[in-house]
């Protein structure tokens, strides 16, 4: 590919992911039904680590634009980006079908004491509880590990590892959220396979 091939692929890439999450704001705001929250014992056991935050936030968005560096060509971008839309859709279904949110207490436990809690109070300002089963950040990761995976090999999926734990050390998730946003990433890798 030509470099200006690479600069078109990663501004439509951000646009993606922009308008990606308009959608996934929009299941959050007009929610079919009032999302649930779950009591579990194993949950609470887990630990509030803020510093994770950076993790949730930021090694997120590098992971995905990367794959802009290792596409082949042309068509294998649009497919790539493809299944990353029928991933959105998938999630955004999940999300209608069984609106799910944290409990209130978890919010509760940042007080906003030092720059990791600051910043994760920041991320939760702009999104709430809900929209949380299936973890859209574990199936996204899941879906960026499977495309780079054949060029970088199985440790491309300490990845999807570390978004994971990042996701329930944050409080942002439940465990349950982790393996059903895997998935979920599975199913869309899976899509773009038979696609391509």
């Amino acid at each position: 590919m030509r470099p200006q091939d690479y600069f078109v692929n990663i501004i439509l890439s951000g646009v993606l992911i922009v308008g990606a999450y308009q959608f996934y704001f929009f299941t959050q705001r007009h929610p079919l039904r009032k999302a649930r929250a779950f009591a579990s014992a194993l949950d609470e056991r887990i630990p509030f680590w803020p510093v994770w935050g950076w993790v949730y936030s930021f090694l997120y968005y590098p992971a995905i634009l990367y794959l802009n560096w290792i596409v082949g060509d042309a068509h294998q971008f649009t497919m790539m980006a493809f299944s990353f839309i029928v991933l959105l859709f998938m999630q955004m279904a999940c999300f209608y079908i069984y609106p799910v949110e944290t409990p209130a207490h978890w919010r509760a436990i940042n007080t906003g004491r030092n720059a990791s809690e600051r910043f994760l109070r920041f991320v939760q300002k702009i999104d709430a509880p809900s929209n949380c089963f299936p973890s859209m950040h574990v199936s996204v990761a899941m879906l960026t590990a499977l495309h780079a995976q054949p060029v970088m090999g199985a440790w491309v999926f300490v990845f999807p590892a570390l978004i994971a734990v990042s996701c329930v050390f944050t409080k942002q998730h439940y465990l349950m959220d982790l393996p059903s946003g895997a998935l979920l990433g599975v199913a869309g890798y899976e899509i773009y396979r038979v696609l391509l």
